[in-house]
């Protein structure tokens, strides 16, 4: 059986962010996740039912995909 941390505050950590939540926490806004998620540039995403999430694990690998394609970029 798993443990979950819970942190000073009492929270338990995040395991994955909504989209709005991955879209405030990258500074992106909504639209532009959409137009990368259409373009195959989004994260990979988690569904149960109609609810879509992107793990942690998924949006640092979004993450390193764009600071690399970035890069080549240039």
């Amino acid at each position: 059986m798993a443990v979950i941390a819970i942190d000073r505050a009492g929270r338990v950590p995040r395991g994955a962010y909504t989209i709005p939540e991955f879209c405030e926490a990258h500074r992106i806004s909504q639209s532009m996740y959409f137009k990368l998620r259409s373009a195959g540039l989004g994260p990979r995403e988690m569904r149960a039912l109609r609810k879509v999430t992107i793990s942690i694990e998924a949006a640092e690998e979004w993450r390193r995909a764009r600071e690399t394609a970035a890069q080549a970029g240039s």
